[in-house]
Formats: structure tokens, C-alpha cells, sequence
């Protein structure tokens, strides 16, 4: 079965990459391409998480890569897959743009498989992989309408944020190897050392804050409305901004192990929650209350992994996959047929067509966290864990959720209000069967909170079991949303209004503007003075001074040189000269200069000879010292004749006469 899951996110990675590399050319086939790719990708993922298969391969040496679908990926695998399928669908039925269709659905297919890597990764380096892949698809999806500043800047601003985020990765990685896990698996980054515990949990915590645009990275998902709406529908629902809030619930034993992770990461997503809706509350643009909506939703989710409610936080991410897609999907509908995302502008527009109003009603009163739909029986879920933790974490949370009705039903009087009447285009068959799969999902995924479905989700997951909602939690938590909502509605939507800064998030962007960009381009433009009025003007120094030295060289040493050469070779020249002179080729003077050179040679060798032999030639009677018995042993027998040891003196024929 490793086959299957290496095919997993191999389908649409490779699809996506056919796509953009044939370029104009299948703009006409691409949405129907990209759809089919999306459903095989979906059915794919239903029988990997059925069956549970496990795949490693080598990658650097201790550090393999594996991927698994089991516990928490394979329920978020299922939903990256569907929601992607659904919204491929929706655009091939007229929500996707016109221009560039072949580049679109394969950057959103790329996409798909991106985060289907960071959902089934079991280890960090491949985590990592799929983290870039998806960032940098992301920047280029949001910014499709390159031609227009406004969509490249936000997706910049998109990007870089993030990014600034994502660093937190790379420093759990190196963290984490320090630490002593090796294999840098997700599910041995508790059992680290400390310190290295509690940098690998920092880093984690920061590159998830930034990707599920919790405080303070929040502003960066205000501009990325920018883009399309199906991408909207994918990114900001169940794949881009919940791969943040997924890294955390993945690693929610690691959160716990520090001792303060798991709660600065819950309080974070309590207070998301709390001011983001806040911020949703005073908007009067469709998208940009649904993007406010998605930080705030997000921060449900987040505050699940701090509160070690995993079961509450999946349950909350698959619910608010279904109904944000479907929100976003509508708003981008709206946006075609009404020309403006302003809530003004969009008054009476559930009205006609009525279908489309009443998929969009499914999924506000999903948001609002209206019973029986699926975000209020998982609010509950996870607000359980969090008041065994703490009662203030659990009313911060409950106030949040009281939050989501107000907003949500802010949308609903505009859209549902009665306005002239008007001539709208009727909703397309083709378009209308994702929405409607959508809203269903709104209403099917609550009885996974319920059990015993709950308790099946609990084992899918492994997390154990986690304590359930008091039947008076739960009642409270509905009767505030539907007394909220109450209030909303008669309120009307022009006086639920909040002043300054809600209305512009908060500041957040500018604020990141005076904090951090500014001082970065102030530092960038000192370095590039220092650059250019003190690096540029030593390097020309420097190389002025060379030039000189070398032109000193060459006129002092470079000249002697030649000079000194010049007359070496003269000398050669002459002394050749007057080598040839005795080569005439004349036999007579070959001989007589034979003659004079063995005459030469001869008068050599007499001066040389050894003074010693002269001498004994000379003086022949001169007798040989005598003979030492330090020298020979025995003694020689004959005083006359004496060698050195070892040879022996010859013995004479005839004994020596006299005395």
C-alpha cells in the first residue's frame, strides 16, 4: 500500500505541473482536467484512510522521509481532498476566471498536493517540503490577476509574512537535532532535551501563528481577498490557514511537555477568537467580515491544541472546511452577478436566486454555531476541554462563539433584506451540486461530536478521550447564539458598527509597516550608503592603487628584469660565437688541439699527485715503522712486516738470523 501513498499527493503535484507547463494551449481542457484530477485525488484519499498505509524512502543520512495516513492526518487528508475537488468543480461551473484557466487549475493542484504532503508527512524534513511548496503557490494564487498592483501587493505582503512565520520551522528542525531526535519524526519531538524542547516548541508555535494568521500575523489574510474566489474557498478554508492550526494539534504533546506551550498557544487562539470577531463584526465588505470570520474560527482550533482538545479542534477544522467554502464560494458568485462585495451593494441578493440564498443561510447559521449544526456541537467539544483547564480560558472562548452569531447574522440581514426588484441570472445545475455537498456537510459532521461516533473519532485520532459537554454547556452555548442572533437582527446590520481600529484590523498592518518594514528599508538604505560612499569608494581605492603599483613595477622592476635577461642571453649568444670557432671541420687541427688538450690534462695530473707516494718514491730505503700488537693479534712474526687486523702477516720462509 506505499505505492498508494506515494500516488496520495504524486497525482496532483504531477497533473499541476503538466498544466502550467502546457500553458495557453489547455486553457480549454484545464477546468475539466483539473476537476477529474481533484476527484481521483479524493477517491485516493478515502482508501488511504481506510486502509492506513505507511511509506518512507531515504534522504539524508539519519533522516528519512515517511509519510502515513493514520490519527489525525487521515480525516484531514479526506477534507483537503473534497473541499479541493468541490471548489475545482464549482470554478469549472463559471466561479474560476476566464484568463489563464490552464495556469489556475494547476497552481490550485498544486496547491492540493502540497498540503497533502504537509497533512501525511510524519517527519519534519518532509513537513518542511510541502510547507514550501505551499507558500509559494499561495503567493502565486492570490496574486493570479497579476496585472492588477493591488492583488500582487497583497499576496506579497502575504507571502513575506508567513514566511516571517515559517523561519519558526527551520529553527524546530535544527532545534530539535540537537536535541537527540534524530529521525525528526513528529511524534518524538516531546521525548527532546530541554532546552532544545522548548526552542523546537517555539519554533513550531511561531511558523503556526503565521500560516493560520492568528495574532499578530492576522492583517495578511485582510489583503489576500484579494484573489479569486475559488481560492478564497480552498487557502482560507481547509488547507493554507488550517495547516498552522493542524502543525499544532499534531504536535499538541510537545506543546504540553514544555510547560508553558500549551498554554500561551491556547490563550493566543482565545483571544483571536475574541478580537478577531470583534473585527468581523465591524465590516461592512462581505469578504473581508468572511476573512475575519476565518482568524476568528481559526482560533477555535488553536486553542484546542493548547487546551489538548484535539477531538474538538478536528471536529471544528473539517466543520469550518465545509461552511467557509461554501460562504467564500457564494460571496465570489455574488461578487459576478452583483458587481461589488460591499453588504450594501448586496441587499435582496439571497432573494434571487433563492437556491443560492439558502445554501448561503446553511453555512452563516453553521458559523454562527446554531444547533444542530456542526460548528456548535464542536465549539462545545473543545470548550469542554478548556473549562477543565481553565474557567476564564473557557469564558473567553464561549464569548468568542457568542461573537460568531452576531457576525454571521450580520450577513444574513443584508443579503436576506428586500430590495427592488431586479433581474438576476438563475444559479447553474453545474454549480449548484457542490454548494449544495457543501451544506450538507454542515449538517452531517455533527454527529461526530455525539457518540458513539465521537468515540470512533477519538481512536481515529489518538488521542484518548476527552471530556464531553455537559447537556447545560451545550444549551448555553445555543441559547447565546440564538439570543445573539436575535439581537443582530433587530440591531440591523448599519448600527452593528465599531469604531476605529476594528474596522481596519485592528491597525495590525500598518503597525507591522512602522514596526518592522520601515526600520527594515531605513537599515536597508544605510547599507546601501555604506555601500555605496564606503565599500564602492575603498574597492575603487584599492584598485587604483594596484593600477599604480603595477605601473611603478613595470617601469622599475619589469625593466631590470628585461634588461638582466637581455644580457644573459647576450652572453649565451657570445659564448656560442666563440665555441664554433674551433669547429672548421679540418682534421691537422682536430689532432693538434687533441695534442694540447692531453697535454693539459697531463700537466694536470702531475701537479695533483699525492705528496706521500712522491716521497716514497723518492726515499725507497726508508723503513716501515714497527710493527704494534694493538694492531695485530697474534703478534706478527716478523718485525719488518705489519698489516692491519684482521689479515695476518705472511710468516717468511727463513728465520731471521742473529741474536
Amino acid at each position: 500500500m506505499s505505492a498508494l501513498l506515494w500516488l496520495l499527493p504524486a497525482l496532483p503535484l504531477t497533473g499541476g505541473a503538466a498544466l502550467l507547463l502546457a500553458g495557453h494551449r489547455a486553457d480549454r481542457a484545464a477546468p475539466t482536467a483539473g476537476a477529474a484530477l481533484a476527484l481521483a485525488t479524493c477517491a485516493l484519499t478515502a482508501v488511504a484512510a481506510r486502509t492506513g498505509p505507511e511509506a518512507a524512502a531515504p534522504f539524508l543520512p539519519g533522516l528519512p522521509v515517511r509519510l502515513a495516513v493514520d490519527g489525525l492526518s487521515a480525516p484531514l487528508a479526506v477534507t483537503v481532498a473534497a473541499v479541493a475537488a468541490l471548489v475545482l468543480l464549482a470554478a469549472r461551473a463559471g466561479l474560476g476566471p476566464t484568463d489563464s484557466a490552464a495556469r489556475f487549475t494547476g497552481l490550485m493542484l498544486l496547491f492540493t498536493g502540497a498540503m497533502l504532503t504537509t497533512v501525511t508527512a510524519a517527519t519534519l524534513p518532509l513537513l518542511l517540503m510541502g510547507w514550501e511548496v505551499m507558500g509559494a503557490t499561495s503567493w502565486a494564487l492570490i496574486g493570479h490577476t497579476w496585472r492588477d498592483r493591488a492583488a500582487t501587493g497583497a499576496a506579497t505582503t502575504a507571502f513575506l509574512t508567513t514566511r516571517t512565520g515559517d523561519l519558526g520551522l527551520y529553527v524546530a528542525a535544527g532545534a530539535a537535532l540537537a536535541g537527540g531526535a534524530a529521525p525528526l519524526a513528529l511524534d518524538d519531538l516531546a521525548r527532546t532535551a530541554e532546552p532544545w524542547r522548548s526552542l523546537t516548541a517555539a519554533g513550531i508555535i511561531l511558523a503556526a501563528l503565521g500560516k493560520s494568521a492568528q495574532l499578530p500575523f492576522s492583517f495578511w489574510l485582510s489583503g489576500a481577498m484579494r484573489g479569486p474566489a475559488p481560492v478564497s474557498a480552498l487557502l482560507h478554508s481547509a488547507t493554507m490557514v488550517a495547516a498552522g492550526a493542524y502543525l499544532l494539534l499534531r504536535t499538541g504533546p510537545l506543546l504540553a511537555a514544555t510547560g508553558w506551550g500549551a498554554g500561551l498557544t491556547a490563550w493566543t487562539g482565545a483571544a483571536t477568537a475574541l478580537v478577531l470577531g470583534l473585527v468581523a463584526v465591524a465590516q461592512r465588505d462581505l469578504k473581508q467580515l468572511l476573512a475575519a470570520s476565518t482568524c476568528a474560527q481559526l482560533g477555535f482550533m488553536v486553542l484546542a491544541a493548547g487546551a489538548g482538545a484535539t477531538t474538538g479542534g478536528t471536529l471544528q477544522l473539517l466543520a469550518h472546511a465545509a461552511a467557509k467554502s461554501l460562504l467564500f464560494l457564494l460571496a465570489g458568485a455574488w461578487l459576478t452577478t452583483h458587481g461589488t462585495r460591499l453588504l450594501p451593494g448586496l441587499t435582496g441578493a439571497a432573494r434571487s436566486p433563492r437556491s443560492l440564498g439558502l445554501l448561503f443561510t446553511t453555512g452563516a447559521l453553521c458559523l454562527a454555531g446554531f444547533p444542530p449544526l456542526a460548528l456548535w456541537a464542536a465549539k462545545d467539544l473543545l470548550l469542554a476541554a478548556a473549562l477543565t483547564r481553565d474557567p476564564w480560558l473557557y469564558a473567553t472562548g464561549l464569548t468568542a462563539a457568542t461573537l460568531a452569531a452576531v457576525y454571521s447574522t450580520k450577513a444574513l440581514w443584508y443579503v436576506w433584506r428586500p430590495a427592488p426588484a431586479t433581474t438576476a441570472p438563475g444559479a447553474r445545475p453545474a454549480l449548484l451540486a457542490p454548494l449544495t455537498l457543501l451544506a450538507l456537510a454542515c449538517l452531517a459532521l455533527t454527529p461526530l461530536a455525539l457518540p458513539p461516533l465521537r468515540t470512533a473519532l477519538e481512536r481515529t485520532v489518538a488521542t484518548g478521550v476527552h471530556p464531553a459537554p455537559h447537556l447545560w454547556e451545550a444549551a448555553l452555548s445555543g441559547g447565546l447564539a440564538l439570543g445573539a442572533a436575535a439581537w443582530a437582527w433587530s440591531a440591523g446590520g448599519p448600527r452593528l458598527r465599531l469604531p476605529a481600529p476594528f474596522p481596519d484590523w485592528l491597525g495590525l498592518e500598518r503597525a507591522a509597516h512602522i514596526l518592522v518594514v520601515r526600520p527594515v528599508l531605513a537599515a536597508a538604505r544605510l547599507a546601501a550608503a555604506f555601500d555605496t560612499r564606503v565599500l564602492e569608494r575603498a574597492v575603487d581605492a584599492a584598485a587604483y592603487g594596484t593600477l599604480a603599483l603595477a605601473r611603478r613595477t613595470d617601469r622599475v622592476a619589469e625593466r631590470g628584469l628585461t634588461g638582466a635577461v637581455a644580457a644573459l642571453a647576450a652572453a649565451v649568444r657570445g659564448a656560442g660565437r666563440e665555441a664554433r670557432r674551433p669547429q672548421t671541420g679540418q682534421l691537422h687541427q682536430y689532432l693538434a688541439q687533441a695534442v694540447a688538450a692531453f697535454t693539459a690534462l697531463a700537466v694536470v695530473f702531475v701537479l695533483v699527485r699525492e705528496p706521500g707516494e712522491a716521497a716514497d718514491q723518492v726515499r725507497p730505503d726508508r723503513k716501515a715503522p714497527p710493527c704494534s700488537r694493538s694492531w695485530c693479534s697474534p703478534p706478527p712474526p716478523s718485525p719488518s712486516c705489519c698489516s692491519p687486523c684482521p689479515a695476518p702477516c705472511p710468516t717468511p720462509s727463513t728465520a731471521p738470523s742473529g741474536p
